[in-house]
């Protein structure tokens, strides 16, 4: 069970929250990956490149605008999403080769 910061009383049980955690967003982004296979999958057969301008600004701006909602630095949410959405096309720019070779 994860407990709330303020509920940490040492050190080694704070590590042990983050580390529980890290775990369940290292899922989160698994699942996310798959999204990101059959999205290279659907863009193969709809035509479509791997990256797309206007998506790719969509989604910095979501993440900017969920991270404020919740209290986390824009900033650093939209540095994380792009590097996620940076490797999202690599992968889809990947497997669309693979795929028209």
């Amino acid at each position: 069970m994860i407990l709330p910061p303020h509920s940490c009383r040492t050190m080694p049980e704070l590590r042990a929250q983050i580390d529980a955690l890290d775990i369940s967003m290292i899922e989160v982004l698994q699942k996310r990956a798959a999204y990101i296979a059959r999205a290279a999958e659907i863009k193969q057969s709809e035509d479509l490149p791997a990256r797309i301008t206007w998506r790719v600004e969509e989604v910095l701006a979501n993440a900017r605008k969920n991270a404020a909602t919740v209290g986390l630095d824009p900033g650093l949410a939209e540095t994380l999403w792009r590097e996620m959405i940076e490797w999202s096309i690599r992968k889809e720019a990947a497997a669309l080769e693979k795929d028209t070779t």
